[in-house]
């Protein structure tokens, strides 16, 4: 990076373009794409010493890459942390960041509403070895003091929610993390860096799903963590490396040239999004919405609270069930059935049935999850024509 360059001194929008350059010999513009594996030493003595430590420079692109490096430093930049490493999958990022730091006899404490993967992971992979988990109910304060009261190694949360939206008080949690001798991990993929900090909220580790919004244009896979350079380098780095949750050199050039867009393409879906729920609030065809910029949300002063504005998901509830969700799915034209988000082209799915599917019917009864339940991510098309068609889909469901 040119040392003109302080990050400290830019605004966000700045960061997401310009963070992480590293220009090679032939000045080029756009960040260089590395597509190599490995990479050659002068001499033996060379070789022996990059992997002893001795020397800092890349061995192998499991380990490291200039292109992840570029953004690693953007991300960590735009995050205001002090590391980052890019991992495969969002889901690669999030497993890395809890197993490295467990071990058979600890105690993870989890908001039980989770996306249906991350559910599975605390509730059925890591208690295979040995490690013991409590879910309580995020939205409730004394549930947390409660579970929090004994020590704990790990705390993991979202906020705002997988499916329904709802909104945990970070800063609150992360004290009584601290005081339980817990550190706090965030999955802050709904809210975007551009909405919310979990780390200047108290958190200690942040996740992301780089293939939703940070790309947004339904081309790569990806995921990041981000933290303290001393748990980035000596906690998690060892695990990422014998265990190859690297993201591929392509994707990770992908997803820089998509964070020169992602304050533009965020802001308008957020724009979107807010005219969609109001919208919808007025509507009489739906049960109930749950967006965190809607006064309806029950947590509306939470989220105002920690957030700066909302992103691109809501969720709403129709009456008869399942029933009425596939109606409502199968009369769409313009937005797509899918379990992504964060896309530019707004996408729509039924929770219950893909990505809380693997769910018992009493843990999404539990969390809310009905078969009512619309996931809707709103993109960039025109609000009024995305309206159009949530509006003759919202007809069918009547007839």
């Amino acid at each position: 990076m040119s040392d003109k360059f302080k990050p400290a001194s830019f605004q966000p929008r700045t960061l997401a373009v310009r963070a992480g350059q590293m220009r090679s010999e032939f000045d080029e513009t756009s960040e260089a794409l590395y597509l190599n594996s490995g990479y050659v030493y002068s001499s033996a003595k060379e070789a022996a010493d990059a992997f002893s430590g001795d020397t800092d420079r890349y061995v192998y692109s499991r380990y490291g890459n200039p292109t992840l490096s570029m953004l690693e430093m953007r991300l960590a930049a735009l995050e205001g942390a002090e590391a980052c490493r890019v991992c495969a999958t969002g889901m690669s990022a999030i497993f890395s960041a809890l197993a490295c730091q467990l071990q058979a006899g600890d105690r993870i404490v989890a908001s039980r509403a989770l996306f249906g993967a991350c559910f599975a992971i605390v509730t059925k992979i890591l208690p295979r070895w040995g490690v013991k988990c409590s879910l309580v109910d995020g939205r409730d304060m004394q549930a947390w003091q409660d579970a929090l009261s004994s020590p704990a190694k790990l705390v993991f949360l979202e906020s705002p929610s997988n499916p329904l939206l709802d909104i945990v008080d970070i800063e609150a949690v992360a004290k009584l993390a601290h005081d339980a001798g817990a550190k706090l991990v965030v999955d802050n993929v709904f809210a975007t860096p551009i909405y919310q900090s979990p780390l200047a909220l108290g958190a200690d580790i942040v996740t992301y799903s780089t293939t939703k919004h940070i790309d947004g244009q339904g081309r790569m896979l990806g995921g990041a963590v981000l933290g303290s350079r001393e748990f980035v380098e000596e906690i998690f780095l060892p695990f990422y490396r014998q265990t190859g949750a690297a993201m591929s050199p392509f994707n990770a050039w992908i997803a820089l040239k998509s964070l020169e867009t992602l304050h533009l393409r965020v802001e308008a879906q957020t724009e979107n999004s807010h005219y969609i729920a109001d919208r919808l609030a007025q509507d009489g065809r739906i049960k109930s919405l749950r967006y965190p910029g809607h006064p309806s949300h029950p947590q509306f002063e939470l989220a105002k609270k920690q957030m700066t504005d909302f992103s691109s998901l809501l969720a709403f509830e129709l009456d008869g069930g399942r029933e009425a969700a596939f109606a409502f799915l199968d009369a769409l034209m313009l937005i797509d059935i899918s379990n992504n988000l964060g896309d530019s082209k707004s996408l729509a799915c039924h929770p219950a049935s893909t990505t809380h599917a693997n769910l018992s019917q009493a843990e999404r009864d539990e969390l809310g999850i009905t078969d009512g339940f619309i996931r809707l991510s709103v993109g960039l098309e025109d609000k009024a024509d995305l309206w159009a068609d949530i509006d003759q889909a919202l007809a069918s469901t009547r007839q």
